[in-house]
C-alpha cells in the first residue's frame, strides 16, 4: 500500500497546539490544500481525519475526482490536554519547564490531561494496520495532522524516539510511504 500524506492547510485558530480542537480551514489553508493536490495523480480512495480541517477538503476533493472517502479516527491529532490552543510562546510563559520536558522526549512527558504519546502513537499505527489490511496494494491519499505524520516519518526513517518533534512538517505538505509486511519506507 502507498500512503500520500497531507497535512491540512491553516487553520481560523493560527498556530499553536490545536491538538483535537475542530478548527475550520482558512482561505489560505484552502489554497494550499488545493496546490499541493493540483498534479494529475492516481488514488484508489481518499482517508482523512474526521476534524473538520481535514475533512471538508477531503469531501471536495472526493467529490471532483470521484473517489471512495473514509473517514478513520485512528488519524486524529495528539490531544494535548490542558496546553490545547496555545502557542508554545504563551507555554513558555506559564510551563516553560514541562513544555521543556516534552519536547525533549514527548514519550516521557505527557501535557496536563493530555494524551499519552504511546496510546497515540498505538492509536495511529493501529489505524494504519486497518488501512493496509482494507486497501492493500493500492494507493491513498491520507489527509491528515503533522503529529500523525511526524509520527509515521519517524518510524519510517528509523529515528529515535527523542527525536520524534524534530520532524519537520508544514500546513499543505505531502509525504509518501510505503507499508508493506516488512514495515512503512518513505519515498522519494
Amino acid at each position: 500500500m502507498i500512503l500520500h500524506l497531507l497535512r491540512h492547510g491553516e487553520t481560523e485558530q493560527g498556530g499553536g497546539l490545536r491538538g483535537s480542537l475542530d478548527d475550520a480551514l482558512t482561505e489560505a489553508g484552502w489554497a494550499q490544500l488545493r496546490a499541493a493536490v493540483q498534479a494529475d495523480e492516481h488514488w484508489d480512495a481518499l482517508v482523512s481525519s474526521p476534524l473538520q480541517r481535514c475533512a471538508r477538503f477531503a469531501e471536495e476533493l472526493a467529490a471532483a475526482r470521484e473517489l471512495p472517502l473514509h473517514f478513520e479516527a485512528g488519524l486524529q491529532e495528539l490531544h494535548f490536554g490542558e496546553w490545547e490552543g496555545r502557542s508554545a510562546a504563551q507555554l513558555m510563559e506559564t510551563d516553560a519547564d514541562d513544555l521543556g520536558r516534552f519536547w525533549a522526549d514527548p514519550y516521557a512527558f505527557t501535557p496536563p490531561g493530555g494524551e499519552p504519546l504511546l496510546a497515540f502513537e498505538a492509536r495511529v499505527l493501529a489505524a494504519i494496520q486497518r488501512l493496509q489490511t482494507d486497501y492493500q496494494g493500492q494507493q491513498l491519499l491520507v489527509v491528515t495532522h503533522g503529529g500523525v505524520m511526524r509520527l509515521l516519518l519517524a518510524r519510517a526513517r528509523g529515528l529515535p524516539r527523542e527525536q520524534l518533534l524534530q520532524v519537520s512538517i508544514t500546513h499543505g505538505q505531502r509525504v509518501h510511504l510505503q507499508v508493506d509486511a516488512l514495515g512503512m519506507r518513505e519515498l522519494s
